[in-house]
């Protein structure tokens, strides 16, 4: 009986390890972008207003280039609702600054070194 509670101890702690790597990975969309899952991204930030930076709350860092400036997002900061459901993908989503309302579409979503990211 000790054997077998043992080793569904040790399954259970497998799948689990298996199932956090997994989610920390990011996904490609269905056009090959990369996506982010929402629930993952422990925040973002906007060093100038053509590019964003994504935390992640297992210390990577993902970059997304806009195509063109996005006035005022590195003062104000911008918001996107998630489309598909909790993901956030490269050149398929739209974001909002906070205070004017401005439209940007999201670049492609690079992994960078945290190291080359500046910080928070």
């Amino acid at each position: 009986m000790r054997t077998v509670l043992i080793a569904m101890a040790a399954s259970a702690a497998t799948l689990a390890a298996v199932a956090t790597s997994a989610l920390a990975q990011a996904p490609e969309g269905k056009s090959g972008s990369t996506c982010l899952r929402t629930v993952l991204i422990d925040r973002t930030k906007a060093p100038d207003d053509r590019t964003l930076l994504f935390y992640m709350k297992n210390g990577a860092v993902y970059q997304s280039t806009l195509p063109a400036n996005c006035p005022q997002i590195s003062i104000y900061g911008f918001s996107y609702v998630a489309t598909p459901p909790d993901q956030i993908c490269g050149n398929l989503q739209t974001i909002r600054v906070i205070r004017t309302g401005a439209m940007c579409l999201l670049g492609p979503l690079v992994q960078i070194t945290p190291k080359a990211a500046p910080n928070p």
